[in-house]
């Protein structure tokens, strides 16, 4: 497999998933509209959640900024850094980010910010002390090509979504059984039915949602080492890289799950599952996985 038909095949898969996204709010919509009598119920719902996702869009990169306690620099505090940086920015094509550093010893980087124009890259004092040059731009890379690639802008439609459905099927619940029971009575046998599947799909959808939001997450990982490895043209440093990250033990001490999701390789060190239901809940893919696909490459 080439680097390009790599990127394009996580493209389309990554896209599917979103249209198979949005068909689930729609579907899922039309049921408890049918099942509540009430249509409005779902467009206050998308209007909340939306109003919501809106502030976290336009601050999100200060709050994982303030959170994970990163530190900006400027050129002359690193100039190797920069440089390295400014290089793989002008074969990407993409605006210089703004240059952060975490003061962990545990090797990691992520990326954020609203667009290009407005993003941030972060590395982690262990990962410039640990890896070497070659490894270390396979990672600046990896995260240029999630700014590149949109990435943040995805996630965020997608953290929209995953709020709506979460929103409707609580309304849904609260609506159900807080007076809306008794308009169903009147269709029947056939209404208690669908009332009963209505209330079924009200508890799994916000689950079934947080899966897919997951999985595209962990697309897009794929598709960002394929860019990467683009970029840089040698995607064994990447693949070293992920090995020395995720072998390395040291514990991160200012991250939780509200951001993990951002970082290269999941910052929460010990033996993952390998069994595949547990994987539905990873937010990255396997590191193996990741791997044994860059190394499958051909330039």
């Amino acid at each position: 497999m080439t680097l390009y038909s790599q990127a394009d095949s996580n493209i389309r898969r990554t896209w599917f998933l979103v249209s198979g996204f949005l068909i689930f709010i729609i579907f899922l919509g039309w049921l408890f509209s049918y099942l509540l009598d009430s249509p409005v119920i779902l467009i206050i719902a998308v209007i909340i959640s939306v109003s919501m996702s809106f502030g976290s869009y336009w601050y999100s990169d200060k709050l994982v900024l303030a959170k994970t306690k990163a530190q900006p620099i400027k050129k002359e505090d690193n100039p190797e850094l920069y440089r390295l940086v400014e290089n793989l920015c002008i074969t990407a094509g993409i605006p210089l980010p703004r240059i952060y550093i975490l003061p962990e010893e545990q090797p990691n980087a992520f990326a954020t910010g609203r667009d290009k124009d407005h993003a941030v890259i972060a590395v982690t004092v262990g990962l410039l002390e640990k890896l070497e040059r070659a490894e270390l731009e396979g990672v600046i890379a990896h995260e240029l090509s999630h700014i590149g690639n949109k990435d943040m802008l995805l996630q965020t439609m997608t953290v929209i979504l995953v709020g709506t459905i979460a929103m409707v099927s609580n309304l849904f619940l609260r609506v159900s059984f807080y007076g809306g029971m008794g308009k169903r009575d009147s269709k029947g046998n056939s209404g208690i039915i669908l009332l009963i599947l209505g209330l079924v799909a009200a508890i799994l959808a916000p689950l079934a949602a947080s899966m897919i939001r997951l999985a595209i997450s962990r697309k897009r990982e794929f598709l960002a080492d394929a860019s990467g490895a683009l970029l840089t043209r040698y995607p064994e440093g990447l693949a070293r890289a992920l090995e020395k990250i995720t072998s390395d033990q040291t514990p991160i001490n200012r991250v939780d799950n509200s951001v993990a999701h951002l970082f290269i390789a999941s910052p929460f060190r010990g033996k993952q599952s390998k069994k595949w239901f547990t994987k539905l809940f990873l937010t990255h893919p396997p590191v193996e996985e990741r791997i044994k696909v860059l190394r499958g490459m051909k330039i």
